[in-house]
């Protein structure tokens, strides 16, 4: 497979509507890729938390309809990262949307793990309830999203729900981009799964983005990783290695925690 992961800049100044026909444009430069990966929360900026409310949109809202055309005209798959969506009654969620290469709607996730403790996200927007996986010709996706990456346990979910690919878009800090990378690699290993980890560039309200987008194998080496600045981070990778690392090692298969297994049965 052939992913391209696009570390979108949050540029000041620049309209929601510029910023989606520029994103627009990039996706359809994607044109031979299989999947195409955005960033967290690129229409506003991930720190931006005074935009959420103002450019919340509904799941089928402008951007929706962008990146679903885009991602027909691409003829890709297209996780198009997340926007401020407004629910018809009334709470936002931090949601991610997938699309085919014919620009359906395969999968939405709203995000579970939001960040600020107790401001931010963590106040301003209402918390996802469901792991959601998107099955692909080639592999399984597992979503999550940025702070969602700091959970092992949502990940480990989605082993057990088929998925064998993580897909991960970030609006992640410059600050902590150690961990970013730590982080990405452990859930790699520990799931014996490729990770593609999307984060953005730029400044978003004052705080520097991370960007270093990263792609990692399911034995944890880092096939590729972009640098601070660079817009488009492509890889090649065989989604077959999932399956392959897991029965030459079958780490998953000795799992005890969190496990359901028969009950045996009291015969005296």
């Amino acid at each position: 497979m052939r992913a391209s992961l696009l570390q979108v800049a949050v540029n000041e100044g620049e309209s929601v509507e510029s910023r989606r026909r520029r994103v627009a444009g990039l996706v359809r430069e994607q044109a031979g890729a299989d999947l195409v990966v955005l960033p967290e929360l690129w229409t506003t900026g991930a720190f931006a938390y005074e935009e959420f409310a103002r450019e919340a949109e509904p799941l089928e809202g402008p951007t929706f309809e962008a990146m679903a055309e885009a991602a027909s005209d691409a003829g890709v798959w297209l996780h198009a990262g997340s926007i401020p969506e407004r629910d018809p009654e009334g709470p936002l969620y931090n949601t991610s949307l997938v699309f085919s290469p014919s620009g359906q709607l395969a999968a939405a996730y709203r995000k579970i793990h939001r960040f600020g403790f107790d401001k931010g996200e963590a106040v301003l927007m209402s918390a996802g309830q469901e792991l959601v996986t998107v099955r692909l010709p080639d592999t399984t996706l597992g979503l999550g999203t940025c702070y969602d990456l700091r959970f092992p346990e949502l990940f480990r979910g989605l082993v057990d729900a088929g998925a064998e690919t993580f897909v991960l878009p970030a609006g992640w800090p410059e600050r902590r981009r150690a961990h970013w990378t730590l982080l990405a690699r452990a859930r790699a290993v520990e799931n014996q799964a490729f990770v593609l980890a999307c984060g953005t560039a730029g400044t978003h309200a004052g705080v520097p983005q991370a960007g270093h987008s990263i792609v990692v194998d399911p034995w944890g080496e880092v096939l590729a990783e972009a640098g601070p600045g660079e817009e488009t981070l492509t890889v090649e990778f065989d989604p077959a290695r999932t399956a392959e690392t897991r029965e030459q090692f079958p780490a998953l298969k000795d799992r005890v925690l969190g496990v359901e297994r028969p009950r045996r049965q009291n015969l005296s």
